[in-house]
Protein backbone atom coordinates (compact mmCIF):
# COMPACT_ATOMS: atom_id res chain seq x y z
CA UNK A 1 0.00 0.00 0.00
CA UNK A 2 2.99 2.65 1.07
CA UNK A 3 4.53 1.61 -2.29
CA UNK A 4 1.61 2.22 -4.24
CA UNK A 5 1.09 5.42 -2.39
CA UNK A 6 4.49 6.40 -2.79
CA UNK A 7 4.16 6.09 -6.74
CA UNK A 8 0.91 7.73 -7.24
CA UNK A 9 2.63 10.84 -5.28
CA UNK A 10 5.79 10.57 -7.47
CA UNK A 11 3.78 10.56 -10.96
CA UNK A 12 1.54 13.70 -9.06
CA UNK A 13 4.74 15.37 -8.77
CA UNK A 14 6.71 14.53 -12.29
CA UNK A 15 2.84 15.68 -13.85
CA UNK A 16 3.08 18.86 -12.20
CA UNK A 17 6.85 19.54 -12.67
CA UNK A 18 5.99 18.91 -16.23
CA UNK A 19 3.04 20.94 -16.43
CA UNK A 20 4.65 23.45 -14.62
CA UNK A 21 7.71 23.63 -17.58
CA UNK A 22 5.30 23.00 -20.59
CA UNK A 23 3.60 26.39 -19.25
CA UNK A 24 7.11 27.79 -19.01
CA UNK A 25 8.83 26.72 -22.10
CA UNK A 26 10.04 31.13 -22.45
CA UNK A 27 12.45 32.00 -19.59
CA UNK A 28 12.91 35.69 -18.75
CA UNK A 29 16.36 36.15 -20.77
CA UNK A 30 17.11 36.70 -24.55
CA UNK A 31 18.30 33.48 -24.88
CA UNK A 32 15.32 31.65 -24.24
CA UNK A 33 12.82 34.10 -25.65
CA UNK A 34 15.43 34.83 -28.90
CA UNK A 35 14.74 30.73 -29.13
CA UNK A 36 11.11 31.20 -29.98
CA UNK A 37 10.47 30.86 -33.91
CA UNK A 38 8.24 33.48 -35.02
CA UNK A 39 4.88 32.25 -36.04
CA UNK A 40 5.26 31.35 -39.89
CA UNK A 41 1.87 33.41 -40.27
CA UNK A 42 3.78 36.49 -40.99
CA UNK A 43 6.43 35.55 -43.08
CA UNK A 44 3.67 34.24 -45.27
CA UNK A 45 1.56 37.71 -44.87
CA UNK A 46 4.57 39.60 -46.39
CA UNK A 47 2.31 42.94 -46.26
CA UNK A 48 0.82 44.88 -43.44
CA UNK A 49 -0.67 48.57 -43.16
CA UNK A 50 0.87 50.94 -40.28
CA UNK A 51 -1.81 53.38 -38.76
CA UNK A 52 -0.55 56.21 -36.97
CA UNK A 53 -3.28 58.30 -35.62
CA UNK A 54 -3.33 60.39 -32.41
CA UNK A 55 -3.98 63.84 -31.25
CA UNK A 56 -0.84 64.61 -33.47
CA UNK A 57 -3.18 64.13 -36.53
CA UNK A 58 -5.19 67.48 -35.17
CA UNK A 59 -2.34 69.76 -35.68
CA UNK A 60 -1.45 67.23 -38.54
CA UNK A 61 1.87 69.04 -39.50
CA UNK A 62 5.57 68.64 -39.70
CA UNK A 63 8.35 69.87 -42.44
CA UNK A 64 9.14 68.15 -45.70
CA UNK A 65 12.37 69.08 -46.24
CA UNK A 66 15.40 67.83 -44.09
CA UNK A 67 16.53 64.00 -42.52
CA UNK A 68 13.66 61.23 -42.37
CA UNK A 69 13.02 61.60 -38.82
CA UNK A 70 12.99 65.56 -39.18
CA UNK A 71 9.45 65.01 -41.02
CA UNK A 72 7.72 63.05 -38.51
CA UNK A 73 4.51 64.98 -37.65
CA UNK A 74 3.85 62.26 -34.96
CA UNK A 75 6.81 64.20 -32.96
CA UNK A 76 4.61 67.66 -33.04
CA UNK A 77 4.62 67.62 -29.09
CA UNK A 78 8.03 66.55 -28.37
CA UNK A 79 9.28 69.13 -31.11
CA UNK A 80 7.41 71.86 -29.35
CA UNK A 81 10.28 73.99 -28.55
CA UNK A 82 13.13 76.42 -29.28
CA UNK A 83 16.01 74.39 -28.93
CA UNK A 84 17.28 74.07 -32.81
CA UNK A 85 16.22 72.80 -36.26
CA UNK A 86 13.53 71.22 -36.47
CA UNK A 87 12.09 72.07 -33.32
CA UNK A 88 12.22 75.70 -34.23
CA UNK A 89 9.91 75.06 -37.19
CA UNK A 90 7.50 72.95 -35.05
CA UNK A 91 7.42 75.64 -32.84
CA UNK A 92 7.22 78.82 -35.02
CA UNK A 93 4.04 76.85 -37.01
CA UNK A 94 2.64 76.34 -33.45
CA UNK A 95 2.69 79.87 -32.43
CA UNK A 96 1.68 81.33 -35.42
CA UNK A 97 -1.54 78.53 -36.06
CA UNK A 98 -2.61 78.13 -32.97
CA UNK A 99 -0.87 80.90 -30.11
CA UNK A 100 1.67 80.39 -27.95
CA UNK A 101 -0.74 80.02 -24.78
CA UNK A 102 -1.85 76.95 -26.77
CA UNK A 103 -0.81 73.38 -25.25
CA UNK A 104 -0.81 70.18 -26.76
CA UNK A 105 -3.13 68.49 -24.47
CA UNK A 106 -5.62 71.04 -25.56
CA UNK A 107 -5.71 69.03 -29.24
CA UNK A 108 -7.85 66.56 -28.02
CA UNK A 109 -10.91 68.49 -27.68
CA UNK A 110 -10.38 68.45 -31.72
CA UNK A 111 -9.38 64.67 -32.20
CA UNK A 112 -13.30 63.92 -32.77
CA UNK A 113 -12.99 61.04 -35.29
CA UNK A 114 -16.96 61.79 -35.98
CA UNK A 115 -15.94 60.81 -39.56
CA UNK A 116 -14.03 56.99 -38.30
CA UNK A 117 -16.23 54.10 -39.88
CA UNK A 118 -13.65 50.93 -38.81
CA UNK A 119 -15.58 48.42 -41.48
CA UNK A 120 -14.74 51.10 -44.44
CA UNK A 121 -11.00 50.99 -43.23
CA UNK A 122 -10.96 47.20 -43.23
CA UNK A 123 -12.89 46.81 -46.48
CA UNK A 124 -10.08 49.31 -47.94
CA UNK A 125 -7.41 47.20 -46.35
CA UNK A 126 -8.85 43.66 -47.49
CA UNK A 127 -8.64 45.79 -51.13
CA UNK A 128 -5.47 46.01 -51.10
CA UNK A 129 -3.95 43.02 -50.31
CA UNK A 130 -2.43 43.13 -46.66
CA UNK A 131 -2.48 40.51 -44.52
CA UNK A 132 -1.89 42.47 -41.14
CA UNK A 133 -2.76 45.80 -39.57
CA UNK A 134 -0.59 47.32 -36.70
CA UNK A 135 -2.65 50.31 -35.45
CA UNK A 136 -0.62 52.82 -33.05
CA UNK A 137 -2.69 51.72 -29.59
CA UNK A 138 -0.19 54.55 -27.83
CA UNK A 139 2.48 56.61 -29.20
CA UNK A 140 4.83 58.62 -27.14
CA UNK A 141 2.39 61.59 -26.16
CA UNK A 142 1.07 58.85 -23.93
CA UNK A 143 -2.44 59.11 -25.31
CA UNK A 144 -4.31 55.40 -25.19
CA UNK A 145 -6.51 55.01 -28.12
CA UNK A 146 -8.58 52.24 -26.08
CA UNK A 147 -10.55 52.91 -22.50
CA UNK A 148 -6.87 52.45 -20.74
CA UNK A 149 -7.63 52.37 -16.92
CA UNK A 150 -3.73 53.28 -16.48
CA UNK A 151 -4.16 56.58 -18.15
CA UNK A 152 -7.57 57.67 -16.34
CA UNK A 153 -9.14 60.76 -18.34
CA UNK A 154 -5.95 60.38 -21.05
CA UNK A 155 -7.82 57.91 -23.30
CA UNK A 156 -10.17 57.85 -26.52
CA UNK A 157 -12.71 57.35 -24.10
CA UNK A 158 -12.79 59.49 -21.57
CA UNK A 159 -12.26 62.29 -23.51
CA UNK A 160 -11.97 63.34 -27.40
CA UNK A 161 -13.72 60.92 -29.61
CA UNK A 162 -15.46 58.92 -26.63
CA UNK A 163 -14.98 55.96 -28.38
CA UNK A 164 -12.62 52.65 -28.19
CA UNK A 165 -11.15 52.84 -31.52
CA UNK A 166 -8.67 49.96 -30.78
CA UNK A 167 -11.95 47.46 -30.30
CA UNK A 168 -13.69 48.88 -32.88
CA UNK A 169 -11.01 48.22 -36.01
CA UNK A 170 -9.50 44.98 -34.13
CA UNK A 171 -13.49 44.02 -34.70
CA UNK A 172 -13.92 45.08 -38.37
CA UNK A 173 -10.20 44.01 -39.40
CA UNK A 174 -10.94 40.17 -37.84
CA UNK A 175 -14.04 40.05 -39.04
CA UNK A 176 -11.98 40.43 -42.99
CA UNK A 177 -10.14 37.89 -41.99
CA UNK A 178 -7.02 39.90 -41.74
CA UNK A 179 -4.25 39.92 -38.54
CA UNK A 180 -4.73 42.38 -36.23
CA UNK A 181 -1.76 43.93 -34.09
CA UNK A 182 -0.97 47.34 -32.44
CA UNK A 183 1.81 49.38 -31.47
CA UNK A 184 2.69 50.68 -28.40
CA UNK A 185 5.14 53.21 -27.15
CA UNK A 186 7.29 51.84 -24.17
CA UNK A 187 7.80 55.70 -22.89
CA UNK A 188 5.66 58.95 -22.83
CA UNK A 189 7.68 61.87 -23.12
CA UNK A 190 5.84 63.67 -20.27
CA UNK A 191 4.84 61.26 -17.90
CA UNK A 192 5.39 62.66 -14.69
CA UNK A 193 5.73 59.31 -13.15
CA UNK A 194 8.33 58.11 -16.14
CA UNK A 195 10.16 61.20 -15.74
CA UNK A 196 10.48 60.81 -11.86
CA UNK A 197 10.28 57.02 -11.32
CA UNK A 198 11.41 54.99 -14.44
CA UNK A 199 10.94 52.02 -12.86
CA UNK A 200 7.78 52.28 -11.20
CA UNK A 201 6.29 53.26 -14.27
CA UNK A 202 7.35 50.03 -15.71
CA UNK A 203 5.79 48.26 -13.03
CA UNK A 204 2.78 50.16 -12.06
CA UNK A 205 1.73 51.62 -15.68
CA UNK A 206 3.80 50.40 -18.71
CA UNK A 207 3.53 46.45 -18.20
CA UNK A 208 -0.58 46.57 -16.79
CA UNK A 209 -0.91 48.58 -19.55
CA UNK A 210 0.37 46.19 -22.28
CA UNK A 211 -1.08 43.35 -20.83
CA UNK A 212 -4.40 45.03 -20.50
CA UNK A 213 -4.11 45.63 -24.38
CA UNK A 214 -3.29 42.19 -24.96
CA UNK A 215 -5.98 40.20 -23.11
CA UNK A 216 -8.50 42.81 -23.95
CA UNK A 217 -8.16 42.45 -27.98
CA UNK A 218 -5.86 39.05 -28.10
CA UNK A 219 -3.44 40.95 -31.09
CA UNK A 220 -1.38 38.95 -33.18
CA UNK A 221 1.13 41.55 -33.39
CA UNK A 222 2.85 43.61 -30.61
CA UNK A 223 4.67 46.59 -31.99
CA UNK A 224 6.85 48.19 -29.43
CA UNK A 225 8.76 51.31 -29.90
CA UNK A 226 10.35 54.33 -28.25
CA UNK A 227 12.91 52.16 -26.08
CA UNK A 228 16.03 53.95 -26.71
CA UNK A 229 16.57 55.88 -23.51
CA UNK A 230 17.32 52.64 -21.17
CA UNK A 231 18.59 48.71 -21.77
CA UNK A 232 16.01 46.19 -21.74
CA UNK A 233 16.39 45.32 -18.61
CA UNK A 234 14.77 48.54 -17.21
CA UNK A 235 11.94 47.42 -19.75
CA UNK A 236 11.49 43.94 -17.97
CA UNK A 237 11.22 43.17 -21.25
CA UNK A 238 12.24 39.59 -21.17
CA UNK A 239 9.48 39.47 -18.09
CA UNK A 240 6.25 40.64 -20.13
CA UNK A 241 7.91 38.39 -23.29
CA UNK A 242 7.94 35.30 -21.10
CA UNK A 243 4.47 36.56 -19.72
CA UNK A 244 3.46 36.90 -23.68
CA UNK A 245 4.87 33.78 -25.14
CA UNK A 246 3.79 31.56 -22.20
CA UNK A 247 0.72 32.67 -20.55
CA UNK A 248 -1.05 35.32 -22.86
CA UNK A 249 -4.16 34.21 -24.82
CA UNK A 250 -2.31 34.58 -28.14
CA UNK A 251 1.08 32.69 -27.18
CA UNK A 252 1.15 30.85 -30.00
CA UNK A 253 0.48 32.81 -32.72
CA UNK A 254 1.74 36.55 -31.70
CA UNK A 255 4.47 38.17 -32.84
CA UNK A 256 6.46 40.97 -31.78
CA UNK A 257 9.21 43.13 -33.21
CA UNK A 258 13.04 43.86 -31.76
CA UNK A 259 11.97 47.25 -30.18
CA UNK A 260 12.75 46.09 -26.15
CA UNK A 261 15.65 47.95 -25.32
CA UNK A 262 18.32 50.20 -26.50
CA UNK A 263 20.93 47.11 -27.36
CA UNK A 264 17.88 45.07 -28.92
CA UNK A 265 17.51 45.93 -32.28
CA UNK A 266 18.92 43.87 -34.73
CA UNK A 267 20.04 41.75 -32.09
CA UNK A 268 17.05 40.37 -29.54
CA UNK A 269 13.16 39.57 -29.86
CA UNK A 270 10.82 38.25 -32.88
CA UNK A 271 11.10 39.45 -36.10
CA UNK A 272 13.66 42.87 -37.15
CA UNK A 273 12.41 46.16 -38.13
CA UNK A 274 14.01 48.65 -40.90
CA UNK A 275 12.67 51.98 -41.40
CA UNK A 276 12.97 53.86 -44.34
CA UNK A 277 16.17 51.60 -44.97
CA UNK A 278 18.24 53.44 -42.49
CA UNK A 279 18.30 50.99 -39.57
CA UNK A 280 20.16 47.50 -40.39
CA UNK A 281 19.37 47.91 -43.72
CA UNK A 282 22.02 48.24 -46.66
CA UNK A 283 20.73 48.23 -49.42
CA UNK A 284 23.72 48.81 -51.68
CA UNK A 285 24.91 45.59 -50.80
CA UNK A 286 21.64 43.68 -50.60
CA UNK A 287 22.43 42.25 -47.03
CA UNK A 288 20.22 39.58 -46.16
CA UNK A 289 18.76 38.69 -42.35
CA UNK A 290 19.43 36.18 -40.45
CA UNK A 291 15.70 36.44 -39.04
CA UNK A 292 12.66 37.32 -40.64
CA UNK A 293 12.31 40.97 -40.97
CA UNK A 294 10.00 44.02 -41.81
CA UNK A 295 10.45 47.34 -43.68
CA UNK A 296 8.12 49.98 -42.37
CA UNK A 297 7.84 53.50 -43.60
CA UNK A 298 5.05 56.06 -44.65
CA UNK A 299 3.65 56.53 -48.51
CA UNK A 300 4.44 60.31 -47.24
CA UNK A 301 7.73 61.33 -45.26
CA UNK A 302 5.92 61.23 -42.47
CA UNK A 303 3.95 58.51 -40.68
CA UNK A 304 1.44 61.11 -38.82
CA UNK A 305 -0.78 62.62 -41.03
CA UNK A 306 0.89 65.76 -42.43
CA UNK A 307 -1.13 68.75 -43.98
CA UNK A 308 2.14 70.20 -45.75
CA UNK A 309 3.06 67.03 -47.85
CA UNK A 310 2.32 67.81 -51.64
CA UNK A 311 1.90 65.48 -54.73
CA UNK A 312 5.54 65.22 -54.55
CA UNK A 313 6.23 64.13 -50.85
CA UNK A 314 4.38 61.09 -51.86
CA UNK A 315 5.54 57.66 -53.45
CA UNK A 316 4.12 57.07 -56.66
CA UNK A 317 1.85 53.60 -56.77
CA UNK A 318 4.78 52.32 -59.06
CA UNK A 319 7.38 53.15 -56.07
CA UNK A 320 5.16 51.33 -53.82
CA UNK A 321 5.19 48.32 -55.42
CA UNK A 322 8.39 47.74 -56.38
CA UNK A 323 9.23 48.73 -52.64
CA UNK A 324 7.28 45.77 -51.99
CA UNK A 325 9.13 43.29 -54.42
CA UNK A 326 12.41 44.55 -53.17
CA UNK A 327 11.93 43.39 -50.01
CA UNK A 328 9.99 40.42 -50.41
CA UNK A 329 12.59 39.32 -52.76
CA UNK A 330 15.16 40.00 -49.81
CA UNK A 331 13.30 37.90 -47.64
CA UNK A 332 10.97 40.24 -45.60
CA UNK A 333 7.76 42.44 -44.97
CA UNK A 334 6.41 45.76 -46.36
CA UNK A 335 4.64 46.85 -43.43
CA UNK A 336 3.76 50.26 -45.26
CA UNK A 337 2.13 53.27 -43.35
CA UNK A 338 -1.24 55.68 -43.41
CA UNK A 339 -1.70 58.96 -41.64
CA UNK A 340 -5.90 59.01 -40.90
CA UNK A 341 -6.95 62.63 -40.46
CA UNK A 342 -8.33 63.54 -36.95
CA UNK A 343 -11.73 63.22 -37.95
CA UNK A 344 -11.29 59.75 -39.06
CA UNK A 345 -10.84 59.31 -43.08
CA UNK A 346 -7.68 57.57 -44.87
CA UNK A 347 -6.74 60.73 -46.91
CA UNK A 348 -7.87 59.87 -50.86
CA UNK A 349 -4.22 59.93 -52.01
CA UNK A 350 -3.35 57.06 -49.35
CA UNK A 351 -6.34 55.08 -50.48
CA UNK A 352 -5.54 55.82 -54.13
CA UNK A 353 -2.13 53.92 -53.63
CA UNK A 354 -3.48 51.39 -51.74
CA UNK A 355 -6.19 50.36 -54.13
CA UNK A 356 -3.35 50.22 -56.94
CA UNK A 357 -1.18 48.18 -54.85
CA UNK A 358 -4.23 45.89 -54.34
CA UNK A 359 -5.26 45.82 -58.04
CA UNK A 360 -1.16 44.66 -59.24
CA UNK A 361 -1.59 42.37 -56.04
CA UNK A 362 -5.06 40.77 -57.51
CA UNK A 363 -2.59 39.38 -60.58
CA UNK A 364 0.58 38.90 -58.85
CA UNK A 365 0.06 38.40 -55.44
CA UNK A 366 0.83 34.48 -55.51
CA UNK A 367 4.72 35.93 -56.50
CA UNK A 368 4.57 37.51 -53.23
CA UNK A 369 2.57 35.88 -50.52
CA UNK A 370 3.91 32.68 -48.91
CA UNK A 371 6.75 32.99 -50.48
CA UNK A 372 10.90 32.80 -49.55
CA UNK A 373 13.78 34.43 -50.90
CA UNK A 374 15.50 32.44 -53.51
CA UNK A 375 19.24 31.63 -52.04
CA UNK A 376 20.49 31.90 -55.59
CA UNK A 377 19.43 35.03 -56.92
CA UNK A 378 22.47 37.51 -57.25
CA UNK A 379 22.39 40.29 -54.49
CA UNK A 380 19.57 43.12 -55.13
CA UNK A 381 21.49 46.42 -55.68
CA UNK A 382 20.11 50.08 -56.23
CA UNK A 383 20.02 49.52 -60.20
CA UNK A 384 18.38 45.58 -59.89
CA UNK A 385 15.38 45.60 -62.12
CA UNK A 386 14.78 41.55 -62.00
CA UNK A 387 14.07 40.28 -58.62
CA UNK A 388 13.44 36.38 -57.46
CA UNK A 389 11.02 34.93 -55.12
CA UNK A 390 10.41 30.68 -54.64
CA UNK A 391 7.26 28.98 -53.38
CA UNK A 392 8.20 25.07 -53.49
CA UNK A 393 9.47 23.99 -56.85
CA UNK A 394 7.92 27.17 -58.06
CA UNK A 395 10.70 30.35 -59.07
CA UNK A 396 9.35 33.63 -59.82
CA UNK A 397 10.81 35.85 -61.76
CA UNK A 398 9.98 39.61 -61.29
CA UNK A 399 10.51 42.14 -63.63
CA UNK A 400 10.22 45.64 -62.83
CA UNK A 401 11.45 47.31 -65.75
CA UNK A 402 9.63 46.32 -69.11
CA UNK A 403 12.45 44.87 -71.63
CA UNK A 404 12.22 43.20 -75.00
CA UNK A 405 15.36 41.11 -74.80
CA UNK A 406 15.52 37.72 -73.00
CA UNK A 407 16.28 37.61 -69.12
CA UNK A 408 18.63 35.48 -68.35
CA UNK A 409 18.39 33.52 -65.44
CA UNK A 410 21.50 31.90 -63.75
CA UNK A 411 21.32 28.63 -61.21
CA UNK A 412 18.07 26.97 -63.28
CA UNK A 413 19.02 23.60 -65.06
CA UNK A 414 15.94 22.34 -65.65
CA UNK A 415 12.13 24.00 -66.01
CA UNK A 416 8.84 22.16 -65.89
CA UNK A 417 6.91 25.42 -67.92
CA UNK A 418 6.92 29.00 -67.82
CA UNK A 419 4.36 31.69 -68.41
CA UNK A 420 3.25 35.04 -67.02
CA UNK A 421 0.72 35.66 -64.39
CA UNK A 422 -2.19 37.25 -65.85
CA UNK A 423 -0.99 36.45 -68.88
CA UNK A 424 -3.26 34.07 -71.69
CA UNK A 425 -0.06 33.40 -74.04
CA UNK A 426 2.71 31.26 -74.19
CA UNK A 427 5.74 32.29 -73.12
CA UNK A 428 9.10 31.23 -75.28
CA UNK A 429 11.66 29.54 -73.04
CA UNK A 430 14.45 27.63 -72.86
CA UNK A 431 17.16 25.77 -70.77
CA UNK A 432 20.86 25.22 -71.79
CA UNK A 433 23.60 24.17 -69.34
CA UNK A 434 22.15 26.26 -65.48
CA UNK A 435 20.73 28.95 -67.47
CA UNK A 436 17.27 29.86 -68.03
CA UNK A 437 16.47 31.96 -70.75
CA UNK A 438 12.88 33.61 -70.69
CA UNK A 439 11.74 35.88 -74.01
CA UNK A 440 9.09 37.92 -73.52
CA UNK A 441 6.15 38.40 -74.98
CA UNK A 442 5.03 41.39 -76.85
CA UNK A 443 2.53 42.95 -74.85
CA UNK A 444 -0.17 45.29 -76.16
CA UNK A 445 -2.97 47.74 -74.02
CA UNK A 446 -5.16 45.11 -75.13
CA UNK A 447 -3.12 42.33 -73.33
CA UNK A 448 -1.14 44.07 -70.78
CA UNK A 449 -2.40 41.96 -67.48
CA UNK A 450 -0.86 44.81 -65.02
CA UNK A 451 1.28 47.83 -64.63
CA UNK A 452 4.37 48.90 -62.83
CA UNK A 453 5.63 45.01 -62.78
CA UNK A 454 5.62 42.02 -64.66
CA UNK A 455 5.88 38.35 -63.24
CA UNK A 456 7.08 35.13 -64.71
CA UNK A 457 6.30 31.72 -63.50
CA UNK A 458 8.96 29.22 -63.28
CA UNK A 459 7.01 25.54 -62.69
CA UNK A 460 8.96 23.06 -61.08
CA UNK A 461 12.20 24.25 -61.62
CA UNK A 462 15.47 22.73 -60.72
CA UNK A 463 18.39 24.79 -59.68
Amino acid sequence: MRKTIFFITLIALLTGVIQLNAQNLYQANWESIDSRPVPEWFEDAKFGIFIHWGLYSVPAWGPTEGNVYEKYAEWYWSRQNPQGKPAKSFTDFHNATFGEKFKYQDFVKDFKTEMFNPDQWADIFKQAGAKYIVLTSKHHEGFPLWPSVHSWNWNSMDVGPHRDLCGELTTSVKAKGLHMGFYYSLYEWYNPLYKSDVQKYVDDHMIPQMKDLVTRYEPDVVWTDGEWEHPSEIWKSTSFLSWLYNESPVKNTVVVNDRWGKETRGKHGGFYTTEYDLIHSDKSTGKLFERPWEECRGIGGSFGYNRNENLKDYSSSEELVHILIDKVARGGNLLLNIGPTADGRIPVIMQQRLFDMGEWLQVNGEAIYDTRLWEKAPAVKPETTVYFTKKGSDLYVLVTKWQDKPIVVEGVSNAGLVNMLGYNGKVKYSVSGKKLTITPPVITPANNPCKHAWVFKVQSAVY
